[in-house]
């Protein structure tokens, strides 16, 4: 086990670096939204032409965590960010693997990619310190976006929508709701790579003295009250995440501590099958407007799913 708390094995390749294979669990087959089941969900992710119900795309965050440290330290762990394009879901039982090319020495900007057995790309991005002054992934992809049509689901989105301030908070054993109906103590059993800095028990040997957040959780952090008040999305529809970064600024984030969030509509963008919204969360402390960190999120909505209201 390193100074962080992980045991991960980490092979290079030249200038690649890379962890071991893993094979993530499915933990969102029970998540309801909108009333109806989602794309984790075996039966409904049939239908969609899915093979099966799938892994959330940041459940593949913790993989890549590792690398980080191995390439920047503790810095990761306190403004560390993560900037990924989704390209092709994973199933349950599928081994992935995270690869990192190694930036030259004093650089805080590197590509990272992950890979099924068989070769498939299950995401492609960037990954970098907060402080680096290179547009991550997703801000190079947000840039280059096209204006979109007459969109449909999205139809009453406007760029510049903000959501009000809301108070979240995880502690280990909190149910996160029906978005997310499992606890951190549970998403702890099932985690691709562990550390002991993530848990009760050796969150004070870490140099803030308590536990930190995993990066894949700080995504449930952040989303497990969008329902609470929410952009003026029509109908009902199916949506998955095709895009995202989580990028720390002044962290980590801990467990059991109370922050205030708020989101803002960046982007609108649209292909054959989605209309997709782009959503930055701004993280704070409590009475404060200094931001410490931030997602942002493609959530793209199958046009194939979608239910008018009242139909």
């Amino acid at each position: 086990m390193n100074e962080f708390g992980f045991s991960t094995t980490i092979s290079k390749d030249g200038a690649v670096i890379s962890g071991p294979w893993c094979a993530p669990r499915q933990m969102l087959a029970e998540q309801s939204y909108d009333g109806h089941a989602s794309i984790h969900d075996d039966a409904t992710a049939q239908k969609l032409g899915f093979r099966g119900g799938t892994i959330e795309g940041p459940t593949h965050f913790s993989q890549f965590v590792p690398l980080g440290i191995a390439i920047w330290g503790q810095a990761f762990l306190e403004i560390g960010c993560i900037s990924a394009h989704y390209r092709n879901a994973v199933f349950e039982g599928e081994e992935v693997r995270a690869f990192l090319t190694a930036p030259e020495s004093g650089m805080t900007h590197a590509e990272i990619w992950m890979q099924k057995k068989d070769g498939t790309e299950v995401l492609r991005g960037s990954i970098s310190l907060a402080s680096d002054p290179s547009k991550t992934a997703l801000e190079q992809r947000v840039a280059g976006l096209k204006p979109v049509g007459q969109l449909v689901i999205l139809r009453d989105i406007r760029i510049g929508m903000r959501s009000k301030r809301q108070t979240v908070r995880m502690d280990f054993s909190q149910n996160m709701g029906a978005l997310y109906p499992f606890s951190l103590n549970q998403k702890l059993q099932k985690i691709t790579q562990p550390s002991s800095w993530y848990t009760s028990q050796g969150g004070s040997s870490t140099p803030w003295g308590r536990p930190i957040i995993p990066m894949e959780m700080i995504s449930v952090l952040l989303n497990h009250t969008a329902k609470v008040d929410p952009f003026p999305v029509r109908g009902s529809s199916v949506g998955l995440f095709a895009d995202q970064e989580i990028k720390l600024i002044a962290g980590p984030l801990f467990v059991g501590e109370d922050y205030e969030i708020e989101r803002e509509v960046v982007a609108l963008s649209e292909s054959k099958r989605t209309e997709s919204m782009w959503v930055r969360t701004s993280v704070y402390r409590p009475g404060s407007n200094d931001v410490i960190a931030t997602m942002l999120l493609n959530s793209a909505s199958l046009k194939e799913s979608f239910v008018e209201a009242g139909a």
